[in-house]
């Protein structure tokens, strides 16, 4: 067995690869080998001083303590460096058939209430009244009945009901829905507004740092799963909206972009229990099949 090789500015990724014991994970090998001769690359790139590696530390410990169980300011930072819809790309990009996804957020940190169809998830009385109809299909278009439709957003202020506890009711614009047997959803809410990520801790002083603002375009979360199926993590956004080019988070795919169009009929407001006139909006969702679930069955 040869001598360990001492540590040289030359060969330092190196050096941290081969310390690895030869029973490691071949795959932890592979992205942790990979993670260190990227990082030892990027401080030589830089050269990094003292000072600012301390700062690094610092900012990550600040992160780190600024999670809680209702936020998770490390998804937040992954989210505006472009990380996180990098990563949902990568993984989605031979799914052509399937609704595209975007990235789930630092919000999902409660469980959504199960909810009947038709039931109204804007409990607040805030915000302009929307009726939202969908329907899930595979890629063959067939229908999914008993598909898990997960949808939460912010109120018309621009907050979740995580981010203001005793002011928004509890589980506010927040709702679990089952399709039935044509596939298809439907819920009272609100229109989605712009709103800010959250600005007051470490990832809030990044982007100020960078000169970039904290805004998401309005939107709708949907996750979405069925058996024998790969779930689904997407988003609904308002055409028009300001900020759309400009996600904080990089989150906007063309094809999850709807018109929430105005609808102008007294008869159907007054089934629905809104004020005429109200908007409206249908997202068809499609689900890929999952083989490998399948192949357990």
């Amino acid at each position: 067995m040869s001598e360990p090789s001492l540590f040289t500015e030359d060969r330092s990724a190196e050096i941290v690869v081969e310390s690895f014991g030869l029973d490691t994970d071949p795959r932890l090998r592979q992205v942790l080998g990979s993670l260190v001769r990227h990082l030892h690359a990027f401080v030589k790139d830089v050269e990094l001083t003292n000072e600012e590696w301390e700062a690094a530390i610092a900012f990550l410990t600040a992160t780190g303590r600024a999670c809680t169980d209702v936020r998770q300011e490390f998804i937040l930072l992954s989210d505006v460096l472009g990380v996180s819809m990098l990563v949902e790309t990568i993984n989605n990009r031979s799914l052509e058939l399937a609704t595209e996804s975007t990235v789930l957020g630092p919000f999902h940190m409660v469980e959504s209430p199960p909810r009947k169809p038709g039931d109204l998830i804007a409990l607040d009385g805030k915000g302009e009244q929307c009726l939202v109809t969908g329907r899930v299909t595979d890629e063959k278009g067939e229908p999914i009945a008993n598909a898990t439709v997960d949808v939460w957003q912010a109120n018309a202020e621009g907050f979740y009901d995580v981010q203001q506890p005793g002011i928004q009711p509890e589980g506010n614009l927040r709702g679990l829905f089952t399709t039935d047997d044509n596939g298809e959803f439907w819920f009272r809410s609100i229109v989605p507004r712009f709103y800010p990520i959250p600005v007051d801790g470490p990832v809030g002083g990044l982007l100020k740092a960078t000169h970039r603002h904290p805004n998401r375009p309005a939107h709708l979360h949907f996750l979405v799963t069925a058996p024998r199926h790969r779930p689904l993590i997407t988003h609904l956004f308002v055409k028009d909206c300001p900020y759309m080019g400009s996600d904080v988070v990089f989150g906007v795919k063309e094809s999850l972009v709807r018109d929430f169009a105005q609808v102008n009929d007294p008869a159907r407001a007054a089934e629905l229990g809104f004020d005429n006139p109200f908007r409206a909006v249908h997202f068809d969702i499609t689900l890929l099949r999952d083989a490998g679930q399948e192949a357990k069955q």
